[in-house]
């Protein structure tokens, strides 16, 4: 597998890359402003927005340094290629944690702010560009930009879940959320459809740092929509010791078949259902169980066999979501296709700073496909349709194939985005959905 693929290992992967240190040197001395870059962080996004199909990745991971970190007010300057595994290394010990995290400890610090990444608490803690306090922008002009709230605000505000496009972050402070440990009280409740799902969802909210539901995509009939509500807060008494071995199991290559099929996934549905959901007492889990139970497998997206997966997030109003995300999930069973993981989010009203930002007041539900080409691209269409009818939006940073139309439903005010973007950085992603778009009137051209 390439070093510079995306994690969907469906897209091709980046054809040519190069050190920080050149592409900054060659920015600076205007070596490099004829050629297109896009920054790649750790390679975690699912779809083409780390790609560069005609230009060079700027593989950021060795810049990662922490610079500073101030244990009385949780504020950590970082090199914007530090993992976030590491950030919560450093933190965790004085007493806190990321305000936001995904659900893998290993993306880099520039990709989170970069994709404005959201969490299990996102009614409480809202995005990841909430809690960035100002970054360092390097852009095609040669000069590096200061950029916060209150100095070069629209070019922060463009670079938050801009998606790598403005230019080149070499450094952010961020504001850490101060916990008592690491440790997670987690309760489990079983739902026997969605109706109680949404029933359960704000008062879940309202009460817990964290709240998630997994879904069972493929139970059909009286046990349409049933699933685990899983709620939890962070323990009085715990660990605050981080842990940065590596899973102690991985997958060494792609396998020749897709091993997620159908008959796998009933039985790891009914056998994930019966052990999460085994007991309602409240129980102990550490953070890494909790936040991040998938990278105790490395390299799992290789179970998906040669042709890889799509990943498809949407997020639908909540007037709109208890008729649209029962539709979409009888839209996976007929047209037969079985999702590895299906998770549903209920987002609160705290708005981003960015620009461009994903999550927006509703409920989002994810999906994992197995790439079986035509057939998927359909019922991923179909997803968008229903999507974009109900007044919501399909995650960019999630995708490797919506149209651009979709993109602009989602995202009407992209082309402010294209009015700030630097010239010399664009992404596959941008290439075949914004690019494509008719041009602001006026034709406002890219800003340098």
């Amino acid at each position: 597998m390439s070093a510079f693929q995306s994690f969907g290992l469906a897209t091709p992967p980046a054809r040519a890359a190069i050190l920080p240190e050149e592409a900054i040197a060659g920015l600076k001395a205007a070596d490099m402003r004829r050629r297109s870059f896009l920054a790649y962080g750790n390679g975690r996004s699912y779809g083409d927005s780390c790609q560069a199909d005609s230009g060079t990745v700027v593989d950021m991971r060795g810049m990662n340094r922490i610079l500073s970190f101030d244990p009385e007010t949780g504020l950590m300057e970082a090199e914007t290629g530090t993992l976030l595994c590491d950030i919560i290394a450093a933190a965790a010990p004085h007493g806190f944690f990321p305000a936001v995290v995904p659900g893998t400890q290993f993306v880099t610090l520039g990709g989170a702010i970069a994709n404005d990444i959201h969490g299990k608490n996102h009614h409480r803690r809202g995005s990841f560009g909430r809690h960035v306090r100002s970054l360092r922008l390097l852009r095609s002009d040669g000069r590096v930009h200061a950029c916060s709230a209150t100095e070069n605000s629209p070019l922060f505000a463009a670079t938050i879940g801009g998606m790598g496009l403005t230019g080149l972050i070499l450094s952010a402070v961020i504001r850490l959320m101060r916990v008592p440990s690491l440790d997670v009280t987690e309760q489990v409740t079983p739902f026997r459809d969605l109706g109680e799902y949404f029933d359960l969802a704000q008062a879940a909210d309202q009460a817990n740092e964290y709240a998630v539901a997994w879904v069972d995509q493929l139970a059909s009939g009286r046990h349409a929509g049933r699933g685990l509500m899983m709620t939890g807060n962070h323990r009085m008494e715990g660990g605050r010791a981080a842990h940065l071995s590596a899973p102690r199991l991985s997958i060494p290559f792609r396998v020749p078949v897709n091993v997620l099929n159908r008959p796998f996934l009933s039985v790891f549905n009914a056998a994930y259902r019966w052990r999460k959901g085994a007991s309602a007492e409240p129980r102990r889990s550490g953070y890494r169980a909790f936040f991040f139970p998938l990278d105790s497998l490395g390299n799992w997206n290789r179970l998906y066999g040669p042709r890889g997966l799509f990943q498809h997030q949407s997020v639908i109003p909540f007037e709109a979501a208890r008729e649209a995300i029962p539709r979409m999930l009888e839209a996976a069973r007929t047209a037969g296709q079985g999702s590895f993981l299906t998770v549903l989010k209920r987002f609160g009203d705290m708005r981003s700073p960015g620009l461009i930002s994903f999550p927006r007041p509703g409920y989002t539900l994810t999906l994992d496909f197995p790439n079986h080409g035509a057939s998927t691209l359909a019922l991923l269409s179909e997803l968008d349709r229903i999507t974009v009818g109900a007044g919501g939006a399909v995650n960019p940073y999630k995708d490797a194939r919506m149209a651009a139309t979709t993109f602009a439903a989602s995202f009407p005010n992209w082309r402010e985005l294209e009015r700030l973007r630097d010239p010399v950085f664009l992404s596959a992603f941008w290439a075949r959905t914004a690019l494509r778009l008719p041009a602001a009137p006026g034709g406002a051209a890219a800003a340098a």
